[in-house]
């Protein structure tokens, strides 16, 4: 093992950037303060003058410890849907918890937010509870209380094959492939809303408030002329005790929770896959340091070694091809005793073995050959990997064009792609292009991907970005005839530029799901032991074959 890392030098550079980080973090958590407000004070109110609990509060009687709560997606549809009065964290809540000692992937509709009723944004986001559950192997708990379609974008989440009903097809995949799936119908469960609790393997429903049919009331008189109401039509007496649709009767909220724990307890253990953890060590620097560390413009240069230090068990490494390939760091470590092996961007100015300044953030042509025989070994040894994204994309030109760096990059795309051991991937700074792609961006199936506060995610650079953007605009007004003065390219140009990079931000990202969450610089440790935790209890690897690969 090498140790890494040098004692902070907390100079006036320092401790700006810190504060600019902690500023951003604090913003960050505001945020996040105001989502677990639901729909708002009137709201829940409302909802718990009928006797019931929040989803939060729901989710905090059900786990073990509510403090160990893995949430994922907190920031989903945030600013996506203010025309309609907004949906804070897509009206569902997700994530991972023990329950009487195993984790659960944890689904809850929040009746706060329009009554539960499911956004484009919310399918998707049901859709990554589920993926996350068959990638790992954890049996699911669906706390239901929705409404059903939000109607007025309906065309939306309905016929595609990622929309709504795929939920259902999971459900039965799901059982299929012999995870438990618990449901409990605590409020409205409508339409084909109505196929998830049904096809899970148990279902509870509440007296009194659960209710679950194809069609209620309202439309069933519009639609054959029946006067009825819903408890009537599909209340927790009639499909438990005629239809025999549900399976357990409760009283209330707490009742139905405590039902799900008893059953849940008599459940057999899952094996494991027994990825190689030791007593953990904490590094010999403050993690809380990586504030200071990481500039405050993601397109300036620092030693991705001072971040290792931070995260690292006793700030070691056993580094591959150290001296080859120097733009990827490519090493294998403990965190929090965990084995993993590292791909990580570094981003200062390096020179290679034949004098050669190389840009940091780049991948070359030696560094994408070094990572795809990296990745090789770590899937033949079992060893989880850890992608750490600051990354700028590929060297482009002609010296990178004779030295095929299309190859090259494609053998690290392939290693990456049919890589079978999980993958946690945590973009730190700039994820630009294909350099998303080959650092294992959402598309490539990380088991976890989370981002830090500063980070960008676009197909390239703002100011590079710009350039281009403005060249098409000048030439197709110079087709209409119109020219613009020197202030006028200036002005558009600005305004170019903060459209681009509004969109490339982190909350951007995260509000669409392409990030599972926003995290906190300092709890990357946690984050990393927690995600390997879980991805641990999927024990089934298929075999590693990367297929064809010029060489």
């Amino acid at each position: 093992m090498n140790k890494i890392g040098t004692p902070a030098d907390k100079n006036q550079s320092f401790l700006k950037r810190e504060d600019h980080y902690k500023n951003l973090i604090r913003k960050l958590n505001a945020e996040r303060k105001k989502i677990y407000g639901g729909g708002g004070e009137s709201a829940v109110a409302k909802h718990k003058a009928k006797g019931k609990l929040t989803a939060r509060e729901r989710i905090a009687i059900l786990l073990d410890n509510e403090k160990d709560f893995f949430e994922i997606n907190t920031f989903a549809a945030n600013n996506m849907y203010e025309e309609y009065g907004g949906a804070p964290s897509a009206g569902t809540i997700i994530g991972i918890g023990k329950v009487c000692g195993q984790y659960h992937m944890i689904v809850a509709n929040d009746a706060t937010v329009k009554a539960g009723a499911w956004f484009p944004v919310t399918c998707k986001k049901n859709l990554r509870a589920q993926e996350i559950a068959m990638e790992n192997r954890l049996p699911l708990i669906y706390l239901v209380d929705s409404a059903g379609v939000f109607l007025p974008l309906q065309e939306d989440i309905f016929p595609d094959k990622e929309h709504f009903g795929r939920i259902f097809r999971n459900n039965a995949v799901i059982s299929s492939m012999g995870i438990h799936q618990l449901a409990a119908i605590m409020g409205p469960c409508v339409a084909g809303g109505a196929y998830l609790p049904i096809m899970s393997d148990e279902t509870l429903i509440v007296e009194g408030e659960g209710s679950v049919f194809l069609a209620g009331a309202h439309l069933v008189k519009a639609a054959i002329g029946e006067v009825i109401d819903n408890e009537s039509l599909g209340g927790a007496k009639v499909q438990s005790n005629i239809s025999g649709v549900t399976d357990y009767i409760v009283k209330n909220d707490k009742e139905c929770i405590d039902s799900i724990r008893r059953l849940t307890e008599k459940k057999l253990s899952t094996p494991k896959a027994g990825f190689n953890r030791t007593e953990s060590q904490p590094p010999l620097f403050q993690p809380s340091e990586i504030y200071g560390i990481l500039p405050d413009d993601p397109l300036k240069p620092y030693e991705m070694y001072e971040l290792l230090a931070r995260i690292t068990d006793n700030s070691e490494i056993d580094e591959y091809k150290a001296g080859y390939g120097k733009t990827l760091i490519t090493a294998y470590a403990r965190i929090d005793g965990w084995s993993v092996g590292i791909i990580a961007n570094q981003r200062s100015i390096v020179k290679s073995e034949t004098g050669e300044m190389q840009v940091g953030g780049v991948i070359y042509s030696d560094s994408a050959d070094k990572a795809a025989r990296f990745i090789m070994n770590c899937n033949q040894k079992k060893i989880p990997l850890l992608f750490l994204q600051d990354v700028t994309g590929f060297m482009v030109g002609s010296r990178a064009e004779h030295g095929g760096i299309i190859k090259d990059g494609a053998k690290m795309v392939n290693a990456v792609a049919n890589s079978v051991v999980p993958k946690i991937t945590i973009i730190v700074g700039n994820s630009f292009g294909a350099g998303n792609y080959a650092m294992c961006g959402k598309a490539y199936d990380p088991r976890f991907i989370f981002a830090y506060p500063n980070s960008k995610i676009s197909v390239m650079g703002g100011s590079q970005a710009g350039s281009v953007l403005l060249d098409i605009k000048l030439k197709q007004a110079e087709k209409l005839g119109k020219h613009f003065s020197p202030e006028e390219k200036t002005k558009l140009l600005q305004e170019i530029l903060n459209s681009y990079n509004d969109s490339s931000t982190p909350l951007y990202a995260a509000a669409r799901l392409w990030i599972d969450e926003i995290i906190d610089p300092a709890l990357t440790r946690e984050y990393i032991s927690r995600a390997i935790e879980i991805a641990d209890n999927n024990p089934d690897f298929q075999k590693f074959n990367v297929g064809v690969i010029q060489t």
